[in-house]
This record gives C-alpha cells, structure tokens and sequence, in this order.
C-alpha cells in the first residue's frame, strides 16, 4: 500500500492523488461540482482542520477522550443504566440487522420487521393500550409528537398544552420548539412534594386545554400517586391525557390504560442500550381510534400469496411518503435498530425478569436513601413519597459543593437545587454503593 493510500480513513481515501484519480473517473473537476448548494447557505471559509494520517488522527482522538473524567455515575433524571446482557451485542451485531437501515422491503427484511412487531406488542402489553410505532427519537420528541397529535384529535379548539412545573429544562425546550409551528401555548400546572398538585391542575383546565401531560415515576423519581384523577380531570375537557414512563417501570406500576392514558411516551433505551446521556429511543403508544395519526413507522403482519404470515411497514406517515400537507410527523429516522436491542433486551428477561428488575429499581432507592438519610447533614429523601430508581436528598452543605467534591473523589450525582442533589440506584451501581455512601459521609461534612 502506497503512503497516499495509506493517509485515508478505513472507509475512502482522500489524499490529494487519490481524490484527482476519483474526480476524473467521473469527469468533474472538484468535489464542489458533485452538488448543487446555493450560494447564500454555502460556507465559504475554511474548516481549518488539519491534514493527519488514520494514526495520527486515532492518537489524536484518543487524547481527547482520555481527558473525560472516569466516574461512577449515580444519575438518573431521564437516562438510566441498566445491565445489557451479552445476548444483546451478539444478536444485534449481526450484519443483517446492523447493516440495515429501514425495512422499506419487506421480501429481505422479514427477520427484522418481525422483531420490531415484537418490540411494538411488547409495549402495547405494558400499557394496555392499542397502537405502538416503531420508534421516536427519544421522550422529548414524543412529548412533541403526543402535543401536536392532540391538534389533530380534539374535536373542539384547544391550544393550551399543561405539563408539571417539574419537567425536565431540555424536555421542555424540545416541547417549545415543537410547540411553535401549530401556534400551541405550553404552561406549567404546580406540583407538590414531587407528585401532581391535583387542585391547582383542575384550576388550571378549561375547554381550551389540549392536552395534560405527567410523568410516573417523575423527574425526581416519586411514583404519582393520583394518575387516575390526572386522567378524569383531562377527559372532563375533552383533553387528551398523555403520560411518560418507560418499559422497566411499566413492568410493575399502574396500566397506563387503566389510568386513561391516551397517550404513553417516554424512553425505551433503558432495555437494550444502558445510559448514553443524550442518545435515547422514544417510545410512542396510544390508543387504536388514533392509529391513522400516529406519528413515524408502523409494522403490521399479513399473510403473503402463499398464506404464510408476512410483515410489512403497514404504515408511514412521513413527509418523505405521503404529500407533506398531509404529514403527520417530520421524524425520520427510527431508531429501529435501538428499539430492535430494547425487544432483545425484553425479551430475554421475560415478563418475570422484568418485574424483577422493575422491583429492584424501587428496593434499591429505598436502602440506599435510608442509608444517606443517617449521614449527619444530609436528609433523605427530600419527597415522602414511594421512590423508582432515584430520589432527591437535601444536603445541609451547598449543592453544587457537594457535587464537585463527588465528582473529585470519582462519583458523578446531579445538583438539582441549592441544597438538593439527586442519586439513582441500578444494578449497575451496586457494588459502588458502600464507597459512595462513605465518600458522601466524608464531603458532607
């Protein structure tokens, strides 16, 4: 191999010979004339990125990502760790499901839109509800989808969107943006000792209330006690209810169905992916009077010509397919190979695995916020309330101290107030947990 072959990357060489030889093959003079960019969105300047062979340039990003700080991550508020089993890596890393983009043909992708049949049954057993896609971007663009779906709904107009005083800052700028094109207002409803303030949210509806949305477990990891009064005060003003949860904690708390839930989204990557803060798989499922405005991909199965059943994308209600006017949903990709690892993932626990785990995820923040709560100067947890995953402790020392000084001696917490910190217990933390509560005993002093 020549030297000029060798500066390129694994995938396509481009030095300067290579990238001429490439350009004469198909008869144009620069890379520029590959594309038609018009000139008021084109750059002009210089990336100013400089030229590195494949090893300098792996050296190079190696000693970026070796200044990231190892710690052990007590963090929850959306993004969850849980074990992934092995299983998940094998099956998932095949070449026909990871060299697969979208199942648009379905006489080669039997084995993957089967899965993702699974996947969408999986979750319409955990919420009792008809219809689940395969899949969103994550919670916040599922929140998005579930407010302008409810546009699309209501027979009478509405377009004030109610969502708990609590959610999360980034949740809430996603819900904003996607609230800015249909003209929809978003307003907060009071929460109190975590959970939903149920007077102050029945204050709060009128007729021109859209939808209602919360959140069980919460942002701070108390389970709603009043989910079923959320859902009689929506439907008492035709508002749509939707609530976020994800698959683990559906295994054990209330039916979203059973509670009037129109709508349940959420992040599903807690099976099959572990915490990726910021990469996530969004979960949308509602009820099957709405199946024709659910937003993204569908599987459904059928039979072929010879009566074998057969699976298909049944329906696509992307811009890209249908005339965009009549779109509704802009998302494109699907995340189907995250919601193909999360079906993996489900199906390999089992639905007493899954309990298991969902049982786990309360026992562990109990024991671990009853050991905090006899550290002098620390009170744990902040709500009296029952906990899923995480909770809240309120810290007689600064906040943000507290966190610092964790994060100096390798543990990683969120400061969610002046004086409060948040913790999250998974099995995946287990055996961190006696040397936490030591180093938290020692900086919080």
């Amino acid at each position: 191999m020549s030297e000029d072959d060798a500066r390129g990357t694994p995938y396509a060489p481009h030095t300067a010979a290579t990238t001429a030889a490439m350009l004469d093959a198909v008869g144009v003079d620069s890379e520029a004339a590959l594309f038609d960019i018009p000139e008021s969105v084109a750059f002009d300047s210089d990336f100013d990125i400089p030229e590195r062979s494949e090893r300098e340039t792996r050296s190079h990003v190696e000693g970026i990502l070796g200044r990231n700080d190892d710690l052990t991550a007590f963090l929850g508020r959306g993004h969850y760790d849980h074990y992934v089993p092995s299983i998940v890596d094998d099956l998932a890393g095949r070449s026909e499901f990871l060299t697969s983009y979208t199942q648009y043909q379905p006489e080669i992708a039997q084995g993957f839109l089967q899965a993702l049949f699974e996947y969408q049954s999986m979750l319409v057993e955990l919420t009792g509800l008809g219809v689940a896609n395969c899949s969103m971007y994550d919670a916040a663009t599922a929140l998005g989808e579930a407010a302008t779906l409810s546009q699309r709904l209501r027979s009478v107009s509405g377009d004030r969107i109610l969502v708990p005083d609590l959610l999360r800052a980034g949740k809430r700028a996603v819900l904003d943006n996607y609230a800015a094109g249909p003209g929809l207002t978003v307003e907060t409803y009071p929460t109190t000792d975590g959970n939903v303030d149920l007077d102050a949210l029945r204050g709060a509806l009128g007729d021109d209330v859209a939808m209602v949305y919360a959140e069980n477990p919460t942002v701070r990891g108390t389970i709603e006690e009043g989910l079923a009064a959320v859902g009689d005060a929506a439907d008492a003003h035709d508002a749509l209810f939707c609530l976020g949860t994800d698959p683990v904690a559906m295994a054990l708390l209330e039916t979203p169905a059973s509670v009037g839930a129109d709508v349940v989204v959420g992040d599903a990557s807690s099976l099959g992916t572990g915490t990726a803060y910021g990469f996530g798989l969004g979960l949308f499922v509602t009820r099957e009077a709405y199946l024709r405005q659910v937003p993204g991909r569908l599987v459904g199965a059928a039979e072929d010509d010879s009566g074998r059943r057969a699976y298909t994308l049944t329906l696509q209600t992307r811009e890209q397919h249908i005339r965009r006017e009549r779109a509704t949903s802009n998302i494109c990709t699907n995340q189907a190979w995250v919601a193909l690892r999360a079906a993996m993932h489900a199906a390999w626990l089992g639905p007493d695995g899954l309990v298991d785990l969902a049982e786990s995820c309360v026992t562990r923040a109990r024991d671990l916020a009853a050991r905090i709560d006899e550290i002098s100067g620390v009170r744990a947890p902040v709500h009296d309330r029952h906990h899923f995953r995480e909770f809240v402790a309120h810290t007689d020392q600064p906040a943000e101290a507290i966190r610092a000084d964790l994060a100096e001696e390798g543990y990683a917490v969120h400061a969610v107030g002046d004086h409060e910190i948040q913790i999250c217990a998974t099995e995946t933390t287990e055996r961190a947990v006696d040397d936490f509560v030591d180093t938290l005993a020692e900086v919080a002093r």
